[in-house]
């Protein structure tokens, strides 16, 4: 059963990872040089119609640098609000399964060896793991914790096919079993406000999440950065992105159904600011969270409070 504090109306990482581990960790946000099968000619070369150049991973380190010398140059950058030494290396940028199982092992085994990172977190397609891959990462689970992120955005297939997202949905759910078949945590990414999804089209999606067993989730609100091609549609079809409040009743509602034993891994992402064209609302990360906390507050709203599984979560 997930035990809410008052002011944590979702079950979130740092309340996940306190009750786990006893304290808090930093992810530190890794490059290991990969590319994604929808770049690389196999299924396209523009990439998803959101994704920037960076792979979804524009905070990442510099891809030139070593493994460890990232994890180096992450924790030095929050150093100054951070005392601790317990990090996640977060394999982020593009797809982190996309690679020889050989090269793979050095890579992740590279991570692993630094003795401040706790949990390997890897970024990666549904299609992307074949069974040497999964072989290797039930191997480094036993090592230290590993974690893996699939990419999901939508149930739907017609905005999967808009978005370019290359895979069906029985491809993803395959991968869930793989994975939890080998007591590897899956964390899930979905976002909200993709064109031409309604508000029951985005419930229906985190219903769908609660029928499988994964772990996590992340709620990525549709950004659009300058250089991708929904940049250029958006230019040419203008359509309707929520402001803060009309997010926060959105997010509310994903909230109140999502099953309360999956740990809220993000509610909002954020672009950099260089490149964040649209919602610019989301630019001041933690003024958002501060009035997201309220508005969940005043209007009662915390996990899996409307959820069909039940109210097993619990406020203290």
């Amino acid at each position: 059963m997930a035990v809410l504090r008052e002011n944590e109306r979702y079950y979130s990482l740092n309340q996940y990872l306190k009750q786990t581990y006893g304290e808090k960790f930093y992810k530190v946000s890794l490059d290991a040089g990969m590319t994604c099968p929808n770049r690389d000619g196999t299924l396209g070369s523009r990439g998803c119609i959101f994704c920037s150049a960076g792979g979804s991973g524009d905070f990442a380190a510099d891809r030139h640098l070593s493994v460890t010398e990232q994890i180096e140059q992450g924790k030095a950058r929050v150093a100054k609000k951070y005392a601790g030494s317990s990090y996640i290396a977060y394999f982020q940028a593009y797809t982190n399964t996309y690679a020889p199982a050989a090269r793979l092992r050095e890579i992740f085994t590279e991570a692993l060896r630094h003795p401040d990172i706790r949990i390997l977190d890897i970024a990666t397609r549904p299609d992307c793991l074949g069974p040497d891959v999964l072989e290797l990462l039930t191997e480094l689970n036993r090592i230290k914790p590993v974690w893996v992120e699939l990419g999901l955005q939508t149930i739907h297939p017609e905005t999967a096919a808009f978005i370019r997202r290359g895979y069906d949905l029985p491809v993803f759910g395959e991968a869930v079993r793989n994975l939890r078949a080998r007591r590897i945590p899956v964390i899930v990414h979905t976002i909200l406000g993709l064109p031409g999804e309604t508000l029951e089209d985005q419930l229906a999606t985190v219903r769908y999440l609660n029928t499988l067993d994964i772990q996590g989730v992340k709620f990525q609100l549709l950004h659009i950065l300058k250089h991708t091609d929904l940049a250029l549609y958006y230019q040419e079809h203008p359509f309707f992105l929520p402001d803060m409040e009309a997010y926060f009743h959105l997010l509310g509602r994903c909230l109140g159904i999502l099953r309360p034993d999956i740990v809220v891994h993000r509610l909002t992402g954020d672009g950099p600011k260089s490149l964040l064209i649209a919602p610019l609302w989301t630019g001041n990360k933690r003024q958002v969270l501060n009035h997201l906390r309220a508005y969940l507050k005043a209007h009662d709203i915390w996990q899996g409070k409307e959820s069909e599984y039940g109210q097993t979560s619990q406020i203290i």
